[in-house]
């Protein structure tokens, strides 16, 4: 499809809503020589162009967009008319079969998304999609524009070679409460234990989870985070930490993580947080640690779910078996394995408390292969068995399938 000043004169006035101000849609489009009837607006976005112009010369700014032109005249079977929105972001108006039905419009655009991300991703260009909403009259294609921006959130979640439309896939409530009771779990427990590097893996993925649980709504997975951030600092509050520290420093993150307008910077920012929420606990029972020891006790945290044993860490250190053990009750005051022990039984209490996961389940979880055993170690610091402990604190989790075995 060639490209000339009156088609791109054309998509303006569609894309703007003032056709209206020039004429019909009939007549302006025979004044303009263009025999395309657009019914529904895409938008397309190169994902991480701003950090691309940084890293480029000036003339691949003219040369990318010629790339994504001619791959789109290649991929594209239906009438179309196309502009340049803004710098990296191109607005495709495409006509397609009036007579589908809702559902089979949405699929035929959700596949032409797809191909065209899959043709430019064959170029070496990502791309993010939105799409707009069909409407049949000419003189309302601007509110499908407006819908496709939208739809990408401000391009928050730009980079991943997403697709977005407007007014389908809500945000699934159950999702996000299935995320909010079990799913937290292990990444709080990890954040209690002081392994600021285990947290910021487990963060990672989980924050993926979110995006997609809460169907990639900016709005709303900001908000799901926050609360993420305020259940950190409680645990790390409780662990013994300063309130007043940990909640003014909450103040000015969740400020500045609302003026963040990149998913993969958000991300970034929430690990740096919670590394650093992570390391005040660490710090809380660790400042009198000689480095050797503090590098023992993060490979325990680090590998506490594994049969690690006295010797391997031992060996980690560099140290004789026995000349690691004497430092390390010296400092710590207690054995290595009693610490590992301890380790598991305060994160499964995370697990009891938050989960209705049996206890031959949280057994595996926190290190132990058989739970009779992890009921024994359990009597003997919290002096009562996992079972009990439950059913006290939480009785109504009690007959779901949880008891010891």
């Amino acid at each position: 499809m060639n490209r000339n000043a009156t088609q791109s004169a054309f998509s303006n006035l569609l894309l703007s809503g003032t056709l209206v101000h020039v004429g019909t849609f009939d007549e302006v489009q025979k004044r303009c020589g263009v025999n395309t009837c657009p019914n529904v607006v895409m938008v397309i976005s190169i994902d991480r162009y701003p950090d691309l112009v940084l890293e480029s010369p000036v003339q691949w700014k003219k040369d990318i967009g010629h790339k994504l032109i001619n791959q789109l005249e290649k991929t594209i079977e239906v009438p179309y008319l196309w502009n340049w929105i803004e710098e990296g972001v191109i607005a495709l108006l495409i006509e397609l079969e009036e007579n589908d039905s809702e559902l089979e419009f949405n699929k035929k655009i959700f596949s032409m998304a797809e191909a065209i991300q899959n043709s430019l991703e064959s170029i070496q260009i990502t791309v993010s999609i939105g799409i707009g909403k069909k409407y049949s009259d000419p003189h309302l294609l601007f509110h499908s524009f407006e819908e496709a921006r939208k739809s990408m959130s401000g391009r928050f979640f730009q980079g991943n070679k997403l697709i977005f439309h407007s007014g389908i896939r809500p945000v699934e409530e159950n999702r996000l409460r299935s995320l909010s009771t079990e799913d937290r779990i292990e990444l709080l427990a990890l954040v209690r234990m002081g392994d600021e590097d285990g947290v910021v893996k487990q963060l990672n993925t989980f924050l993926d989870k979110v995006a997609n649980a809460c169907r990639l709504n900016e709005d709303v997975f900001k908000t799901e985070v926050v609360d993420l951030i305020m259940l950190i600092s409680r645990v790390v509050v409780e662990s013994g930490v300063s309130a007043t520290l940990i909640m003014s420093k909450n103040a000015q993150i969740i400020q500045e993580l609302y003026h963040i307008i990149r998913y993969d910077k958000f991300v970034k920012k929430v690990c740096e947080y919670a590394y650093w929420l992570t390391v005040q606990i660490f710090n809380s029972f660790n400042n009198q640690m000689t480095p050797i020891i503090k590098k023992a006790t993060k490979y325990i945290m680090e590998n506490h779910q594994s049969s690690i044993t006295l010797e391997e860490i031992a060996q980690y250190c560099c140290l004789s078996k026995y000349h690691f053990s004497h430092l390390f009750k010296k400092e710590i005051g207690t054995s290595v394995i009693d610490f590992l022990n301890r380790l598991r039984i305060e994160k499964s209490i995370f697990y009891l408390e938050m989960t209705d996961l049996n206890m031959q389940e949280i057994a595996t979880r926190i290190g132990f292969q058989d739970s009779n055993y992890f009921s024994r170690i359990f009597k003997k610091y919290i002096k009562s068995s996992p079972t009990e402990y439950r059913a006290t604190k939480y009785p109504h989790l009690l007959g779901q399938g949880v008891g010891d075995t």
